[in-house]
């Protein structure tokens, strides 16, 4: 007799099922609002941190759109989209995250430099509000993880180049779902290190102003790394 293992399903791995199922088979169509976060909380009796991890699993696979401010909403995806891999269950080893962290600098570093060469004074305009809201937000973790991966969206959209930004969407989400599945990378829990963070978003922010590709991929990849170090050593001090 044969018998496979069954993996033991984390809350929100089956919620997010559940969701993917309901938009796969049509009864969630493209361009519908989902409930908010506490009203969903509420209709699946999960904390915030569980059903934001759904959702963040969601993106991931490319099901969902989150828009700041306005909430999230079903994207359109095709049956040939839907057969290819997705990075939601890809990263269960250390060498696999150190994987997602290489891929998540290159693109990062190269979307700096980028954004300096291309952006607009609206884009600029747009990455001043996020530094400002951020800085009113050092003391609020949660608040302040969202802005931390609503600053590098803008900065993606600054390259004016729609993969880049299709490419950035898909591994921050995968990025914040690693980081929450660790409970010990908690980058915005002490202030001093959040003021540590604002200002290496300054850096970059000041050179893309600048017009200035190397000092903006240069002040990247400074940031990037002092982020890398903090998720590896949470990863390899909880096994």
């Amino acid at each position: 007799m044969e018998v496979t293992r069954i993996a033991t399903r984390k809350i929100y791995e089956q919620i997010a099922e559940q969701i993917k199922e309901q938009i796969v088979n049509g009864k969630l169509s493209p361009g519908h609002k989902l409930p908010s976060t506490r009203e969903l909380t509420e209709l699946y009796q999960v904390g915030r941190s569980t059903m934001r991890e759904a959702l963040s699993m969601l993106k991931a696979m490319g099901l969902i759109e989150i828009r700041q401010g306005e909430g999230c909403f079903v994207r359109s995806v095709d049956a040939l989209e839907m057969d290819v891999p997705r990075f939601e269950h890809l990263f269960t080893s250390l060498e696999s995250v150190v994987e997602l962290l290489e891929a998540r600098y290159s693109l990062e570093v190269a979307n700096a430099g980028l954004a300096a060469a291309k952006r607009t004074d609206e884009d600029i305009e747009a990455l001043e509000s996020v530094l400002s809201d951020m800085d009113s937000e050092l003391d609020t973790e949660s608040v302040g993880e969202e802005q931390d991966m609503r600053f590098h969206l803008t900065l993606a959209q600054a390259t004016h180049n729609s993969i880049m930004v299709k490419l950035l969407e898909t591994i921050s989400a995968q990025v914040a779902l690693t980081i929450r599945e660790t409970r010990r990378v908690r980058l915005y829990a002490n202030k001093e290190i959040a003021r540590q963070l604002w200002q290496e978003h300054k850096a970059i922010a000041d050179a893309v102003a600048a017009r200035d590709p190397e000092r903006a991929q240069a002040a990247m990849a400074y940031h990037l790394k002092i982020v890398e170090n903090e998720i590896m050593t949470a990863l390899k001090r909880n096994g």
